[in-house]
């Protein structure tokens, strides 16, 4: 396969991993394929279906490693369905009766791409392979590489997603901040909302670096500086059902001895729970073109804060949300060096016309390899069970 131009997108959230990716996949074609041209679609499949694209020039791909000090993406990111047509033709995306997928896979063979490498998770990726699979029976044909990007590392069958694990250290620096608040009021209840719509993954890994950082920390109690009040006392996920009176009952204690309560909850805990009692209550529940719920809309955090504040007999109950903050930061030393690994094997699967998307693959022995796009899922539920977050949760005394 004769390999002339290729393209990079990235979509859906923000992930610590987007531009650096962008940044190695650009070096590693300049050191091993100088001649191949590179773009970057604008704003992931918005800038396909509109033919909007930068061309990475000589400068840039002299120096593409500066995109390594940086969060965000470069070329930018949306939330673009192209399965959902009505969606994409309320925002003039494509006209009345096209089929978005056909729209986007012309453009591509219009723009002459070769490979195509996607940066994003579950839905990313497959929609890429559709993409890929579309072209072929029209006799066009398309390597479609994926990275397997979000920071809820929830995709299968991969062991670790790019991004989760900066994600997760940010969250932790973002409370360490948050958590001080504690003294602000007395019977004062703090609740880090962490993002983790369907896996509750981040949330406790964030715990985990947080009560690390916590075990790291000298304490003066004469003065107040107790370990016990900036501890967290909660951790709640959507893997485990939360049981308010039982926790409450325990978080209560806590409370009248030490003054104050800490929780880290994920974003999708109990979101089922508040769903239906809106919609028995005629409320309106709004979901985005993918059909997930707005959790910004149902505010769980407020939910779980009202919930546990009345039965802790709390003066004053704080929520705060580290998503944005954790998504966006720039990649860790750990991460780094995972993006490197990943970017390196997707360049040599793109010369080889091998598609799929890149990762360790956990039934296949954690074998860093290109996995086939029809294995390739997304909601990998969160393993409670794992020994480091039962022994989590028995550290902050709740019941494993």
């Amino acid at each position: 396969m004769t390999i002339k131009r290729v393209a990079m997108l990235t979509a859906g959230g923000y992930a610590p991993c987007l531009s650096a990716a962008v940044g190695d996949l650009i070096e590693r074609y300049t050191e091993v394929m100088p001649e191949v041209e590179l773009i970057g679609y604008r704003h992931g499949y918005h800038g396909v279906l509109t033919g909007t694209y930068t061309v990475f020039d000589e400068e840039t791909r002299r120096n593409a490693g500066l995109l390594r000090d940086f969060g965000g993406s470069p070329i930018g990111n949306s939330r673009v369905k192209l399965t959902n047509a009505k969606d994409l033709v309320a925002r003039g995306l494509v006209k009345e009766g096209d089929n978005p997928l056909e729209v986007a896979a012309n453009r591509l063979k219009e723009d002459g791409v070769d490979v195509l490498h996607t940066i994003g998770g579950d839905d990313t990726n497959t929609t890429a392979a559709d993409l890929a699979a579309f072209l072929h029976e029209q006799g066009y044909e398309l390597t479609v590489v994926g990275l397997p990007k979000t920071i809820d590392n929830d995709i299968v069958p991969i062991r670790q997603s790019l991004g989760a694990q900066t994600a997760a250290e940010q969250a932790s620096i973002f409370a360490q901040n948050v958590i001080a608040e504690h003294g602000s009021n007395p019977r004062m209840l703090i609740v880090h909302e962490v993002m983790g719509r369907n896996c509750g993954w981040l949330t406790a890994a964030a715990a985990k670096h947080y009560m690390e950082w916590h075990g790291q920390q000298q304490w003066l109690p004469q003065a107040g500086l107790t370990p016990e009040r900036w501890a967290i006392h909660g951790v709640y996920v959507p893997e485990v059902h939360v049981d308010l009176d039982r926790e409450a009952e325990r978080l209560k204690k806590v409370m009248d001895e030490i003054g104050n309560v800490n929780i880290f909850l994920s974003e999708g805990a109990g979101v089922d729970d508040i769903v239906t009692a809106m919609e028995a209550a005629g409320e309106e529940v709004q979901r985005d073109p993918f059909g997930h719920v707005k959790l910004d809309t149902i505010n769980p955090g407020s939910y779980f804060a009202s919930q546990f504040a009345d039965k802790l007999q709390a003066e004053k109950k704080m929520v705060q949300k580290s998503g944005y903050f954790s998504r966006s930061a720039k990649a860790n030393d750990t991460d780094l060096a995972l993006i490197k690994q990943m970017c390196d094997v997707a360049v040599e699967a793109a010369r080889a016309g091998t598609p799929g998307v890149v990762g360790h693959d956990e039934e296949r022995g954690d074998e860093l390899r290109v996995i086939e796009f029809p294995r390739i899922a997304g909601h990998k539920a969160f393993d409670a069970s794992q020994p480091w977050f039962q022994e989590l949760l028995r550290q902050i005394g709740q019941e494993a």
